[in-house]
Formats: C-alpha cells, structure tokens, sequence
C-alpha cells in the first residue's frame, strides 16, 4: 500500500440473543465513521437501557461529525468525551427512574478518519485485528480475572476456564467516573477488525476466530457472512449468553 492509496471501509453488524437469555441487552452501531458494541448489564430492563444509551450517546458523536472535516478533529479527545456524555445519559436515567439503579455497560468503539481511527474501551467486550494472518486483542479486559493475569497469579489457559471471568472491575456505571482506555492506530489495506460481546469470546475459540476473519481476507467470505458465522459459532456452543459482533474489512477505494 502507497501512503497516499485511498482506503474504504466495508463492514456488518449483528446480534442476536443466544439460547439462554429472555432478551437482549447488547446494542451495536456501525457506520462510515463509527462502529461500536456494547453490552449491557444490572436487573430487569437496566442492562437493555444501559447499552441503547451508551450507543446513543455515540451515534450523537457521529451525527455531530457528519459534516466536519475529520483531518482537524482530535478522534482520541472526541471519542473520550461521547464515553463521558453517555455515562452523563445514565446519570440522569438513575435519576428519573430508581429502579435502573445498578445498570452498566461495556463499550468498546472505533472512531474513523481512515486509516487512522481512535479505539476507546471499557469493560470486557472486545476488539480483534487480524492483518498478515496475526490476529491481536487490541482490548485489555477490565475484569477480576485479567487483572490476576497481569500480577501473574493466574495463566491465560486457566482465566479462559475461570467461573468468574465476566466479573468487571470497570465499566461504564451511572454514579461512577467514565474511565475508558483510548488509544490511536493506523490501518492499511486488508486489515480486518472484530468489535464483539463476551457472548463471542466467552464460547468461540480465539483460533476459529482468526479463522473466520481470514475468509473475509481471502474474500471467501464478506463481513456480513462473517457476523453470521460468528453468532453461529456462539449458539453452536451453547449460547448462554447475548451475541454481538461488528466486523470491518479494510480495503483500496474503488475507482
């Protein structure tokens, strides 16, 4: 790829509810611009109202952008505060109904002015990036779990298998700080990134991951067909829980 070759963005978003849960409480949202999952937690409907916020929230961002020349916008710096603005959304959802008390959500989002994009990040979904078939987590799970991997009291293998896993030590909480990990990439030609739900990671091996992402490289398959067998995976492995996935290819701009 020339530095100055033109890259376009062609992706797909999917969820679906798995074989265990009543209802839904991931949000996706995928654009030119922006493309994000969140899932959502906390009783009844919170974890539903917790995620379609934070999503909100972020498509606000997206519309603002709309007609703003992105080589001047700090992506890093906008990409934080919409965070912030939807934890301010369940602040005051807390406040006009009590019952939504203790609702969350993970985020995990990309803000693009390709090839550059910002990537912001809270919780335990997810973001993969697969490029000369090396797949890589670009997310740090903000669980108990990785936190004991990191002090090298547990190993990856047992973490995988660890009953308490999805145990978060940060997410985007109404009555708490927005405190998101944010950082800056620039993507080339066939990259392939995967934004998705612990309802993927929790069940699909990382290896039938790096799989299904290399067909979208090899155009054997689109990334619409790569969402649907990645939800296929999750419910072929039992669907316990909400599956939600954003997948992008990253390609020369025709013409």
């Amino acid at each position: 790829m020339t530095h100055d070759q033109a890259l376009a963005l062609h992706y797909a978003a999917g969820s679906d509810v798995g074989r265990h849960r009543s209802g839904n409480e991931d949000s996706a949202y995928a654009t030119d611009r922006l493309l994000a999952v969140a899932d959502g937690m906390g009783g009844h409907a919170a974890g539903e109202v917790a995620s379609a916020q934070a999503v909100a929230a972020l498509e606000e961002l997206d519309a603002r952008l709309a007609d703003t020349d992105l080589g001047e916008v700090d992506l890093a710096d906008e990409l934080s505060g919409a965070i912030v603005a939807a934890a301010d959304r369940l602040n005051r959802s807390v406040a006009e109904d009590p019952d939504l008390t203790g609702m969350g959500t993970t985020v995990t989002a990309m803000l693009w002015d390709c090839p550059r994009f910002a990537l912001a990040h809270i919780g335990d979904s997810r973001c993969y990036h697969l490029r000369d078939d090396v797949l890589t987590q670009l997310t740090r799970d903000h669980t108990m779990v990785q936190t004991l991997v990191d002090q090298g009291r547990l190993t990856p293998d047992v973490a995988e298998r660890h009953p308490s896993r999805s145990v978060l030590v940060r997410a985007l909480l109404a009555g708490v700080p927005a405190e998101p990990d944010v950082s800056l990439h620039t993507a080339e030609a066939d990259d392939v990134y995967l934004l998705c739900s612990d309802g993927l990671t929790d069940v699909v091996k990382v290896d039938e991951i790096h799989r299904v992402l290399a067909e979208v490289v090899s155009k054997d398959a689109t990334p619409d067909e790569a969402v649907t067998s990645l939800i296929d995976l999750a419910n072929e492995g039992g669907g316990p829980d909400n599956i939600t996935c954003v997948v992008v290819h990253v390609t020369p701009e025709e013409g």
